[in-house]
């Protein structure tokens, strides 16, 4: 039975209200004329406020929902997925930062135009663009749906369009007027809520388990289904398996490297330090930092594990489990907040929600208006202003500002077509919030790979890459892969491998024509003149 929506919870949500209002006023900067201060914050964040806010747009109500449920249902071999976490970082951080920093780089693509034409990165930029509207939406969408539920006890329409309205607005709103500055340390603030909510919960589902830390553990080890739920290292070479060390040492380390070097959505935070050391070091932390709060959320699966399904460590009678909350799929952890949690920790589960999403679209909605501004817009317009007076610095603030409208409306466009989505296909939105820049960062892997490591490739041949990348992505999902009979080995591919296949063939496409005379891309490499 879904319990009510308290007093106590009320006066949470205006509690953390409150909060938002007071970051709001107090970390906005009073004045931005620099399109490098709405964009990098004015180029000085240290090292540990940029790599909170990367960990903060990375861990979305898609992660705080989705976490638990991967504990319910597996064991702990997500959490090995940072090994690859770290190639990546390292990769990044001694291969494309130099570079980004040498060149002054506002965005991630800007090393295209140098490489190969402003049109390459305008291409680039726009691949980015679409990926990021996709995700983006569809995580505005799960939080949406997670809070009408909570809030209203339905999934009608309206209230679900109704919510991600609300979330959208707040995270226009939060970045609208200081940029990246205001973006950077409400993520502090809602990375505090979001980790202090799940806490709570964890200490909540903890005191409800009679049994003792050794009983569970011994219970984890050893479940009556005969499986390890305590397993880190899955040492397998089948290819459907996600996190497989196969899995962690090739495809989730393209995967985190295209996240941290080509995802302009991650990248911006680490250009916004002062130099490439500080930058680099921000990465490093957001990756170690990971490792305890992705943990949680899954320890916290495993302790629904033993809430729901195992009487023995229960005193002989667990509550029953649901997947489903008004013909909605819902995840364990959302029928756990529906049923069992009391007044004054449901609402700070559902403002935790709330910062998750607010935290990961005002990032996102940052991110993306840079891409516009700096790789569309701008160059635009100073060729058109060429034989006049030049356009004053605050005009593209200005510009930022209008753009983040624009994709703000765009993401909460996606977040309705995500709401028919989930009726219409047999694919779990979380998966598809979680795996859609997959389709994006094949083809931006075979390019960057192309740029930084040979002289070969031109325009037209990343324009192919960026297409052929996603499309070959689209070819081996399962039910295509099926449909089309391609060989066996191809029809059940997790995504890791996935993303090795599609960088492959995008990169032999870049690579294929000779080059137009320009040089592979190094960290003396210096910025075009204009």
């Amino acid at each position: 039975m879904m319990l009510p929506f308290s007093m106590a919870d009320w006066l949470v949500i205006a509690a953390y209200l409150l909060l938002l209002l007071a970051g709001g006023w107090i970390f906005t900067p009073r004045k931005t004329e620099t399109a490098n201060d709405y964009f990098l914050a004015g180029g000085n964040v240290p090292a540990w406020l940029a790599a909170i806010s990367v960990l903060s747009a990375t861990q979305s109500a898609a992660t705080f929902l989705g976490g638990p449920d991967y504990g319910y249902h597996g064991d702990l071999t997500y959490l090995s997925g940072n090994i690859g976490g770290l190639m990546g970082a390292i990769f990044v951080a001694h291969v494309m930062i130099p570079r980004f920093y040498a060149i002054k780089a506002t965005t991630a693509y800007e090393l295209l135009t140098l490489r190969f034409s402003e049109k390459a990165t305008r291409w680039a930029g726009g691949m980015f663009l679409v990926g990021r509207v996709f995700a983006g939406g569809a995580r505005v969408y799960l939080a949406a749906i997670a809070l009408a539920m909570v809030i209203t006890g339905t999934v009608e329409a309206q209230g679900i369009m109704i919510a991600a309205a609300v979330l959208v607005v707040a995270s226009v709103m939060f970045t609208f007027v200081g940029g990246l500055k205001s973006v950077l340390w409400n993520d502090l603030i809602q990375f505090v809520v979001y980790l202090g909510s799940a806490i709570a919960v964890l200490v909540f589902l903890r005191m409800s388990i009679p049994a003792s830390t050794g009983d569970i553990i011994a219970g984890l080890s050893n479940t009556p289904e005969g499986i390890n739920k305590l397993k880190v290292f899955d040492f397998s070479f089948d290819l459907s398996r996600p996190f497989s060390m196969l899995a962690i040492v090739t495809g989730l380390a393209l995967l985190y490297i295209a996240n941290a070097g080509m995802d302009q959505d991650t990248t911006q935070r680490l250009l916004s330090c002062k130099d490439a050391k500080t930058g680099a070091r921000s990465l490093y932390l957001s990756v170690i930092a990971t490792v305890p709060v992705v943990g949680m959320f899954i320890v916290i699966g495993l302790l629904l594990y033993i809430f729901y399904d195992r009487p023995d460590l229960m005193g002989g009678a667990t509550a029953a489990a649901g997947n489903e909350f008004g013909g909605e799929k819902i995840s364990i952890f959302m029928h756990y907040i529906l049923t069992q949690l009391p007044g004054g920790l449901r609402g700070l589960v559902t403002v935790g929600i709330c910062a998750a999403a607010v935290a990961t679209t005002n990032s996102a909605l940052n991110a993306m208006s840079s891409v516009l501004v700096q790789d569309f817009y701008r160059p635009w317009r100073e060729k058109r202003a060429a034989n006049v007076a030049p356009v004053a610095e605050h005009h593209y603030v200005q510009a930022g500002r209008a753009g983040m409208g624009v994709i703000g409306f765009a993401m909460f466009l996606m977040a309705i077509v995500s709401f028919y989505w989930q009726r219409y296909s047999s694919m779990g939105l979380l998966e598809f919030a979680l795996q859609v820049m997959v389709f994006t960062y094949a083809g931006l892997l075979g390019v960057y790979f192309t740029a930084l490591f040979t002289n070969r490739g031109n325009t037209g041949s990343v324009i192919a890459s960026l297409l052929v990348g996603f499309v070959t992505i689209l070819l081996l999902q399962p039910g295509i892969a099926h449909a089309l009979g391609l060989p066996t080995i191809l029809n059940g591919l997790s995504f890791p491998f996935q993303l090795c296949i599609g960088t492959v063939v995008a990169f032999v496409v870049c690579a294929a024509p000779a080059g137009t005379g320009q040089q592979a891309l190094t960290a003396q490499t210096k910025p075009a003149k204009h």
